[in-house]
């Protein structure tokens, strides 16, 4: 998609002009073409502004479900499927890994949320919550945590990040 656009400032920015039929210094008005469209502009924005760490509420997979063996799938399943009843983009690594290289390529893919769940959090109807912002935010109810999420999507928050260092638990 091509789009036109007439600019305003430009011209001044430039300090550009042109003399008229009359000898006096006029401003022109700049019309210039691009190749990429608005939409393609505002993305290219959004992934610059956010360096691919993009609020919950504009991301694609706003939270992985990370079973800690296969035992606990069928519980990772469960909570995904209670994620997406209420709007929120989930999914399950369900791949026969360690829980540690499973939450580092989920922070790698730049998630928001994490949740870790094995015997206890089956057991208790609980999630163990990770995210990028605070790294470790401890257990919680399956359904505190939907209010929670749905709540920041829903309001649009951008949750500041942590220093790397305090982020590391």
């Amino acid at each position: 998609m091509v789009t036109i656009q007439w600019d305003a400032l430009l011209a001044e920015q430039f300090d550009m002009y042109y003399i008229d039929q009359n000898g006096e210094k006029v401003r022109p008005y700049i019309i210039h073409r691009t190749s990429m469209g608005c939409y393609e502009r505002t993305l290219a924005w959004l992934i610059e502004k956010y360096a691919g760490k993009f609020p919950t509420w504009l991301c694609a997979e706003q939270v992985r479900v990370l079973p800690i063996s296969d035992k606990y799938e069928d519980y990772a399943q469960d909570v995904c499927r209670e994620l997406k009843k209420a709007g929120i983009d989930a999914t399950v690594d369900s791949r026969s890994e360690k829980i540690g290289f499973k939450i580092r390529e989920a922070r790698l893919d730049k998630l928001p949320y994490m949740l870790v769940v094995g015997q206890q959090e089956e057991a208790e109807h609980t999630v163990s919550v990770r995210s990028r912002f605070a790294g470790d935010e401890g257990a919680r109810t399956l359904e505190r945590f939907i209010a929670d999420i749905t709540e920041e999507i829903r309001n649009k928050t951008i949750r500041e990040e942590l220093a790397a260092e305090e982020n590391k638990s």
